[in-house]
């Protein structure tokens, strides 16, 4: 299933960072990255920190969904000062409910992964923008003024 802009958003509750729990509840960005403490995963997540405070006055919720456990999330969010809630999807349903578990390809081996995708939801739970395949350089950027136009 791929998930298109004008389509409704999967609802979800999954646990997340600081003993929290992440849903879907008005505006919200939601960033999907394969694996927490990597590089460009790593890069991203400090983008969209670097860019909190512009998504909270825009009324926009930021949070960053992977299928790593809560507690290395938050040794994660903890090592890079991030601020920005981090949602653990361990079982896989949200990421399949969102078409990010996909096969993927590295050094000849094929293997099921998440791919770098962001949706962006309006407050009545409209996803209004996709963006697959992310490069990480200038997106958090991109998605902010995305949000702003919500």
């Amino acid at each position: 299933m791929t998930l298109e802009a004008g389509t409704p958003a999967p609802a979800f509750d999954l646990p997340a960072t600081d003993d929290g729990r992440a849903a879907l509840s008005g505006p919200t960005v939601l960033f999907f990255y394969p694996k927490a403490d990597t590089p460009g995963c790593t890069n991203e997540a400090i983008d969209f920190t670097a860019n909190a405070d512009a998504f909270r006055s825009a009324g926009v919720t930021v949070i960053g969904l992977s299928r790593d456990p809560v507690k290395k999330l938050d040794r994660f969010k903890a090592k890079h000062d991030l601020n920005v809630i981090l949602a653990s999807d361990e079982d896989g349903a949200v990421c399949e409910a969102y078409g990010v578990w996909v096969e993927k390809k590295l050094y000849g081996r094929t293997y099921m992964g998440v791919e770098r995708a962001t949706f962006l939801t309006d407050g009545a739970g409209v996803v209004r923008q996709v963006w697959r395949k992310v490069s990480v350089k200038g997106h958090a950027e991109a998605v902010l003024a995305a949000a702003k136009e919500l």
